[in-house]
């Protein structure tokens, strides 16, 4: 069957959406295990047809600009999901943490691949609402007085995502703790100021709330 979208328009195949989407999936398997995969080897790997394929994304960097672009909405939507009322600093940013690392393929292939293959203002375009709303966390937590206040709140955002960037490619390479995102989310606490004590705490009793939520 097909679908015309508007009069005047090429008849658009119904399994069109289809296969861009198997596309885009199998190009981040691929790509997150060798960034230097070809558009070929995506092709045969998703299998569809080398012309499919470039019907869709026409070259390298239109495939990536979308798997960049997706990776970003992935990033906002769990932050969303992520925010609670009246949550303070610290449980707001452990929460933004979690949220964060629950995508973490997604983040880690927005960042190394987009800053490889899009530049540095098209990776910091796509993240501006994320970054936007670490700082103000950030900003709120440093006025409260329960994060380091040395370094002004955009450095210490992008310090930190320094950071979760380089876990995240180390546990990609291989976990390096039998609980990655726990101790992902209290080394960021950590790093931004919060006593280990009170971080380790924080994040499990985050972990603890909502999984008894989800429990019912």
């Amino acid at each position: 069957m097909q679908t015309t979208d508007a009069p005047g328009r090429t008849p658009q195949r119904k399994d069109a959406h289809s296969n861009r989407r198997r596309i885009l999936a199998t190009a981040r398997q691929k790509l997150r295990n060798d960034p230097d995969t070809s558009l070929d080897s995506i092709s045969r790997a998703a299998g569809v047809a080398r012309r499919t394929l470039y019907g869709h994304f026409p070259s390298r960097h239109a495939l990536i600009a979308d798997l960049t672009q997706e990776a970003g909405h992935e990033l906002r939507q769990a932050f969303a999901r992520a925010r609670t009322a009246d949550a303070d600093p610290i449980e707001a940013m452990t929460r933004m943490v979690l949220a964060a690392w629950t995508v973490g393929d997604h983040y880690r292939m927005l960042i190394t691949l987009g800053r490889r293959h899009l530049g540095e203002d098209a990776i910091r375009t796509t993240l501006a609402p994320a970054r936007a709303e670490a700082v103000a966390t950030l900003r709120r937590g440093q006025r409260e007085g329960v994060f380091a206040d040395h370094l002004p709140a955009p450095v210490l955002a992008q310090a930190l995502e320094a950071l979760m960037l380089a876990l995240a490619e180390e546990n990609a390479a291989g976990p390096w703790a039998d609980r990655t995102g726990e101790a992902a989310a209290t080394a960021f606490l950590v790093a931004a100021g919060v006593a280990p004590q009170r971080a380790a705490l924080q994040v499990q009793e985050v972990i603890g709330r909502d999984r008894a939520a989800a429990d019912g």
